[in-house]
């Protein structure tokens, strides 16, 4: 029996100004091949990005294709499957707010619903970012619990100036040096309803004003009554509203910044919670969703929903030097906890699990 193929979905791991899902789907696709080279994988693109992607260059044990070879095990890196792949499927789900909030049009949120059950649906197994998408995948779209597996994202590689530190198990970044931390509040993700932007603004207003708030993050749904609620706030001149940045100015207000609050509705995980921990930078952010399972201990919670718990919270990160410190050790810690390495190795489980169960030699 010949070696199966790997087919993954990389339709968005190229992006050039790559967030969540494709910071995720780079980190799987091009790791694993990486990690086992003696293996055959196919980066499959939808059409409308396949054409698009021969700039870049693919690992030497991968081709692109925009049909999954036959036979080959998919991996839908995006909650979503071909409709005519008839071999053994993976489908990695991030979130489910199409289904519980209105943080998106009703034409996305029936598209992308009915792409979920679909791929929950057909495929054979489920990647879940975290406990609690594992629990809205099996409540939401009855998949079965034996088929959904929990595998955590790790922590992207930022250059931070100052020492070195290991945020994994080969990933070396830097901490950035105490005495370069101005009085920041630093925010990171799309400008939109769902990141709960305005009511952070709200809070902000009731804080010394030798502070500053930074939103770094590109505009998404309801992004015209934030930026309205940002003009319209007392504290506007203290307000920096920053659109997408590149990595190294990322890093650099990373390392800036003495507090980061994330105080966001719903996430499937919240990757910037990792990068802020890594950065030593202490974190405030939600009892809501995945986002308590991520940070731990390591971070400030207060719920996000309410405007006096923000504003208490961020008076004490912001008045409370010990709080800060002791904070920012333990982010560090928890951000070790969580590699590209150890999801790589996990996803490669899953694989060789399906297979083994579809009676194929891997």
């Amino acid at each position: 029996m010949p070696r199966p193929r790997f087919c993954l979905d990389v339709t968005y791991a190229l992006d050039p100004s790559p967030s969540g899902v494709a910071l995720y789907s780079r980190a799987i696709a091009f790791g694993l091949a990486k990690a086992h080279r003696d293996s055959r994988f196919t980066f499959y693109f939808r059409p409308h990005r396949y054409f698009k992607s021969f700039g870049a260059q693919l690992p030497p044990n991968a081709r692109r294709g925009f049909m999954a070879p036959m036979g080959s095990l998919f991996h839908g890196l995006n909650q979503r499957l071909p409709r005519f792949h008839s071999g053994p499927a993976v489908a990695t789900f991030h979130d489910l707010f199409v289904l519980t909030g209105e943080y998106s049009t009703p034409e996305f949120r029936a598209r992308f619903a009915h792409q979920a059950r679909d791929a929950a649906a057909r495929a054979d197994m489920v990647i879940a970012i975290s406990e609690f998408t594992r629990s809205q995948v099996i409540s939401l779209l009855g998949v079965e619990p034996a088929r959904v597996r929990v595998i955590h994202h790790g922590a992207r590689a930022l250059a931070f100036p100052g020492g070195a530190i290991h945020s994994g198990a080969s990933t070396v970044t830097a901490l950035p040096d105490k005495t370069a931390r101005q009085k920041v509040i630093l925010n990171v993700g799309a400008i939109q309803k769902r990141k709960n932007i305005a009511r952070l603004v709200e809070a902000f207003e009731a804080v010394d004003p030798a502070w500053r708030l930074v939103l770094i993050g590109s505009s998404g749904y309801g992004a015209a009554q934030i930026h309205a609620r940002i003009a319209a706030s007392p504290a506007r001149e203290r307000i920096s509203v920053l659109g997408y940045v590149t990595p190294e100015e990322l890093a650099a207000w990373y390392a800036r910044a003495m507090v980061f609050a994330f105080p966001s509705l719903d996430e499937g995980f919240g990757m910037p919670l990792l990068e802020a921990m890594t950065a030593g930078t202490p974190v405030l952010t939600s009892t809501r969703s995945a986002l308590p399972e991520v940070a731990g201990e390591a971070a400030l919670l207060a719920d996000p929903e309410d405007t006096g718990a923000l504003v208490h919270a961020l008076q004490r990160l912001t008045r409370d030097e010990e709080l800060r410190a002791r904070l920012s050790r333990l982010g560090v810690e928890r951000a070790r906890l969580f590699t590209w390495e150890k999801a790589v190795d996990q996803t490669w489980e899953v694989y060789r699990d399906l297979l083994a169960i579809r009676g194929q030699v891997q």
